[in-house]
């Protein structure tokens, strides 16, 4: 099977810009101040240039796509939307040709929208690892970033990947470079999910799917959406962003939150956006209006987040909508992929376990 290795021109590009580095002496040359910037991740020169630190490699397809068991899982690349640069990886149990078709999740990788990739290694394996033990497809789609692309950019990329799998859905027999992937998949059985920016995304396109946006979803029917440590914010804090002590090389401050809504949030936006704050944001519609599946939260105890993902499940079930909600005690922000705590390993199989369970009720 072919594999489109549509990731790999952004490794290319992070090895010339270190090259760079080293002709010029430092980064940014000639393009004036830095305005905005989270350490080691992410730069915004005056003069626009946007400059992404390669903290996490990305990797082929064809890396590490075992889950430690060779042959468990097979993932390809493939173009969704040649128009805007989308793709996504695919990932499917090698096991689910023999055993039958098995439920798909369409998933968004988080980065605060302005960093972060479908072939970042940590979210390869993350992914890797779900397809094999909650037995699943994915989906894992690469978005457009801000600040170049500001919102909606990615919540519209997240609705064109969805309308790309229900194309996918709707072809019959035909053999094409993605047939090993389609007659793995149950298009009646989709979720969406994310981690951080991710999670907001799936919540998102959860709500214009709802309100009809790409009209009638059918072969697909979207089941349920798992929102792992779902970023939103406010202008008002709550406890656990005001308090909530982060240890060195934390995923996710308060500071370095603020930055990513000014790079991603409409120019001039606040953090009271919809967008940002569908809670208690001026002009949010009200979440009984909306049309959405049902929930999985996953909560991180340490994480800045946690209050207002509590927050975010009080107001679901006060719509009358359906919220599952886990709580991993002794971690923080995007344990599942950083494995920056010393309970990630055990966390991540509970979160697994949470996530297979809330798919094979639906």
């Amino acid at each position: 099977m072919g594999a489109l290795h549509v990731g790999e021109p952004r490794v290319s590009f992070q090895q010339q810009q270190q090259q760079q580095v080293g002709k010029n002496g430092q980064q940014g040359h000639g393009h004036g101040a830095v305005v905005e910037e989270i350490h080691g991740l992410i730069k915004v020169y005056r003069d626009g240039l946007v400059e992404r630190i390669p903290a996490i490699p990305d990797v082929p397809c064809t890396w590490g796509t075992t889950a430690s068991v060779p042959g468990v899982v097979i993932a390809r690349d493939a173009v969704v939307d040649r128009a805007t640069g989308v793709w996504a990886r695919l990932y499917a149990p090698a096991a689910a040709a023999a055993a039958g078709r098995v439920p798909v999740v369409v998933y968004f990788h988080g980065g605060g929208f302005c960093v972060g990739s479908a072939a970042w290694s940590c979210y390869h394996e993350f992914l890797a690892k779900l397809a094999a033990r909650a037995g699943c497809a994915v989906m894992s789609v690469d978005y457009r970033l801000a600040p170049e692309n500001r919102l909606p950019a990615a919540f519209d990329d997240g609705v064109t990947a969805v309308r790309w799998l229900r194309q996918q859905a709707a072809i019959s027999s035909a053999a094409d470079e993605l047939s090993w992937w389609r007659g793995r998949c149950r298009f009646d059985r989709v979720f969406l999910a994310g981690d951080s920016a991710g999670a907001t995304i799936a919540f998102h396109v959860a709500a214009r799917l709802g309100h009809g946006q790409l009209g009638a979803l059918t072969p697909l029917d979207v089941k349920g959406a798992i929102l792992i440590q779902p970023f939103f914010s406010g202008e008002t804090r709550t406890a656990s962003e005001k308090t909530m002590p982060q240890p060195p090389g934390s995923a996710l401050t308060l500071s370095t939150s603020d930055t990513y809504w000014r790079m991603s949030l409409p120019a001039g936006a606040t953090r009271d956006h919809p967008w940002c704050n569908p809670v208690t944001g001026r002009g949010a519609p009200r979440l009984d209006s909306l049309p959405l599946p049902d929930f999985l939260v996953c909560i991180s105890e340490q994480d800045i987040l946690r209050d207002r993902n509590l927050e975010l499940c009080s107001a679901l079930r006060r719509a009358d909508h359906s919220v599952e909600q886990a709580t991993y005690g002794g971690v923080g922000h995007a344990f599942q992929v950083l494995n920056n705590y010393h309970l990630s390993q055990p966390r991540t199989q509970e979160m697994l376990a949470h996530i297979k369970a809330f798919v094979r009720a639906r």
